[in-house]
């Protein structure tokens, strides 16, 4: 069964996928006025993956015969005006982000929902990787410096990244 307190929990954490969207969405936005294609690409794909996750999870919601009450979705604020203060606020983020997961896993156990916690193994393990490859990021970004031309190398690197939906749960 699919209790009260899990659907609620469920529909905090779609709220928080889809603030996600919007925010990696400003981001490109902040990329595109800069003419960085590579990088506006790169949080164009964030874009779409936190979609994916957001409808993951609606769906999951559905699937269990719960409602999905949608809020708000608060306005994006961004941090900084470069791209290494961008991909700090990222990382800060996604480390929420994680917390988030780990809470809805907690109220998953406590209402011993078996189901929820296998499903919610996959969000776990995304927050991993989604993580890692932010630090990976931020990582060269600090190397680079202001390097002009470096930067133009990563972007035109970033430029080739894809869209691949998950198959989530």
């Amino acid at each position: 069964m699919f209790s009260e307190k899990m659907q609620q929990a469920f529909n905090a954490q779609i709220n928080a996928e889809f603030y996600s969207e919007y925010l990696y969405l400003a981001m490109k936005a902040f990329f595109d006025e800069k003419h960085l294609a590579g990088f506006a690409n790169w949080f164009n794909v964030q874009v779409q993956e936190e979609h994916a996750h957001g409808m993951g999870m609606y769906n999951y919601v559905h699937e269990r015969g719960g409602k999905v009450e949608l809020a708000a979705i608060e306005k994006p604020v961004l941090e900084g005006d470069c791209p290494v203060s961008l991909f700090e606020q990222v990382l800060k983020h996604e480390q929420l982000v994680t917390s988030k997961i780990n809470a809805l896993v907690d109220v998953a156990e406590a209402e011993h929902d078996r189901a929820a916690l296998s499903f919610l193994d996959w969000y776990i393990k995304e927050q991993v990787e989604e993580e890692a490859n932010v630090r990976q990021l931020l990582a060269t970004l600090r190397l680079i410096g202001e390097d002009k031309k470096a930067l133009l190398m990563l972007d035109r690197e970033l430029a080739a990244r894809t869209f691949v939906a998950p198959v989530i749960g």
